[in-house]
């Protein structure tokens, strides 16, 4: 009975019509705007933005026209090894001297100018033919340049825009201390590599392994960035960079940066 009082009496109450009308509170005005500010500035960003991404791959530091390996043209007992490891030598140089089956002796030459970087033959052994006795850099001077040659999958090398920039990790270098080298993309391989090539070029069977053990990569070459503020005559991220130049055949890491793409990818009808 006494709800059926309040309903009547308010029933026969004049209605409050001068009284204002509260939709929200000021808090929840604030959030409101805030949502409505960064869902517009997500659609922009989603529009015209773009997103930066990278590939990282296996490097090593070279010259630009690699290495050869030397093999020798007969079989028989090494007699002599006239030239040194890191030792610059001109085309057609002596090399080794082998002695055949038959008793006369074969000097094992240099096919292009180059630098010693390894010998595999040493006085005493004995050798097949085509063994494999040397590897020399393809290096006329002292003062050519040093290049990089990231070794990148290949499903991420069409994706690789000239002149990208690059960050080279090299391994005998802290890089915590002078971080890491940089660099741009000179130019990008057309076809993949394989071991035989990679070992060709480097002048290392081993490293025609390692780099092709997760696929046929793709070669990239990349141009050092020059400074002459560093001892090393390259730039790093880091003002001084180490105090000591790099040296060819110096394995790294690549970090090259590839075409920024849409975050988005709008559907047309």
């Amino acid at each position: 009975m006494q709800f059926r009082q309040q309903a009547l009496a308010k029933l026969q109450s004049p209605e409050e019509l001068d009284l204002p009308v509260r939709f929200a509170r000021p808090q929840g005005w604030l959030a409101l705007s805030v949502t409505v500010v960064v869902m517009a500035a997500a659609s922009v960003w989603a529009v015209t933005g773009t997103v930066a991404s990278t590939v990282s791959a296996p490097a090593v530091l070279t010259h630009g026209e690699g290495s050869y390996i030397l093999q020798s043209p007969v079989g028989g007992q090494v007699t002599a090894v006239v030239a040194q490891e890191g030792e610059r030598l001109p085309a057609n140089a002596p090399v080794l001297k082998v002695r055949t089956a038959q008793g006369g002796t074969t000097v094992v030459r240099t096919v292009a100018a180059g630098r010693v970087t390894a010998l595999a033959a040493t006085i005493g052994a004995i050798i097949s033919t085509g063994a494999n006795v040397a590897a020399v850099e393809k290096v006329a001077h002292a003062d050519d340049p040093l290049y990089a040659t990231v070794y990148v999958p290949a499903e991420s090398a069409a994706t690789i825009p000239a002149n990208a920039a690059v960050d080279l990790t090299v391994q005998s270098v802290p890089t915590q201390q002078y971080g890491v080298l940089r660099g741009h993309v000179k130019a990008v391989g057309r076809s993949v590599q394989t071991p035989q090539q990679i070992s060709s070029f480097l002048g290392d069977s081993q490293l025609g392994e390692q780099f092709t053990k997760k696929g046929r990569p793709v070669a990239v070459l990349v141009r050092l960035d020059r400074s002459a503020a560093t001892k090393s005559g390259l730039k790093w991220s880091s003002a001084d960079g180490p105090p000591f130049a790099l040296t060819s055949m110096t394995l790294a890491t690549g970090s090259i940066r590839l075409a920024d793409q849409r975050p988005v990818d709008w559907l047309l009808p």
